[in-house]
């Protein structure tokens, strides 16, 4: 677990689930999704359905909870690109529209990026994204990471195209910036 001020990420836990579930998948199109990659579908899932799997998330260390004043508002996670060359991406939901544009993001992917370099043994960390995230762009760029691809007009999302961006950092930048 982390926490800076109000903000706590960590592990889910099984009292998480239903707010998890109401988040993500009670909605057919969550608000929140139009920013996530909006050109992959979101089907929305009964409370049963996601309980079926759901406890795979408890203590999961590919995702956690981000809480503001002991409120579940969003997960921080991980992906293997390519696990053998430790090619790791991270991704962040904030899921809902009151708990954006306020630094939020930008300090939980400080604590999970951190967390990252200091338990596993990677070279860079780094997320894609697309060209219409703005915001996502800012919390890469605030971070001190790179711009490290723009493969132009890839992603077609409200009758336009957009660039796939990716984004990342190298362990040494990272401790240069953060000592951590």
């Amino acid at each position: 677990m982390y926490k800076d001020n109000e903000l706590v990420l960590r592990p889910i836990e099984r009292k998480d689930l239903p707010h998890i579930w109401r988040l993500v998948y009670k909605e057919e199109a969550p608000e929140w999704k139009q920013w996530d990659a909006p050109y992959y579908p979101h089907a929305s899932k009964s409370y049963e359905d996601f309980m079926k799997t759901a406890e795979s998330l408890i203590g999961d260390d590919s995702m956690w909870v981000i809480e503001v004043s002991g409120e579940c508002i969003g997960t921080v996670s991980y992906y293997w690109e390519h696990e053998p060359s430790k090619w790791l991406e991270t991704g962040i939901i904030l899921y809902e529209s009151v708990s954006w544009g306020r630094g939020i993001g930008t300090r939980a992917m400080r604590m999970w990026i951190s967390h990252l370099f200091n338990t596993m043994q990677l070279v860079r960390a780094g997320f894609t994204t697309w060209s219409g995230n703005e915001r996502m762009i800012r919390v890469g760029e605030k971070l001190g990471m790179q711009m490290e691809a723009r493969i132009r007009k890839v992603r077609y999302y409200n009758n336009h195209y957009y660039d796939s961006i990716r984004m990342g950092v190298l362990r040494e930048e990272w401790g240069d910036r953060y000592h951590h």
